[in-house]
């Protein structure tokens, strides 16, 4: 969810820097990071205790306009839709977890 959290975060400054001259667009790819640490062997606590480096990175994609920016907010604004869509998933999963231990400690 940080991961999700992070990318919400910089893609809402991209469409908030659409028309600044010379801004170029930025992204975190929090699925090739979780990838990434699964492969070198993180814990799970180092995962939760924000061990993850989720910083914004720029993405040169994407065509440059004459001022030398490079931000689509068409396209800004469909990636946050997907990007909401799947953090609410991942909030709808982490609730469901909640809920089955407070189950197994007989607090619900």
């Amino acid at each position: 969810m940080l991961g999700a959290s992070a990318r919400q975060a910089a893609l809402a400054n991209n469409v908030a820097n659409a028309n600044t001259p010379g801004y170029k667009r930025v992204d975190v790819d929090f699925h090739q990071v979780m990838e990434d640490a699964l492969a070198d062997g993180v814990s799970a606590d180092d995962v939760e205790g924000g061990a993850l480096d989720f910083t914004p990175q720029p993405d040169g994609s994407g065509a440059t306009r004459a001022d030398g920016g490079n931000v689509d907010p068409d396209v800004e604004m469909a990636s946050l839709a997907e990007n909401s869509l799947e953090y609410q998933a991942l909030a709808a999963v982490q609730k469901t977890r909640l809920h089955i231990l407070d189950t197994v400690i007989g607090r619900s």
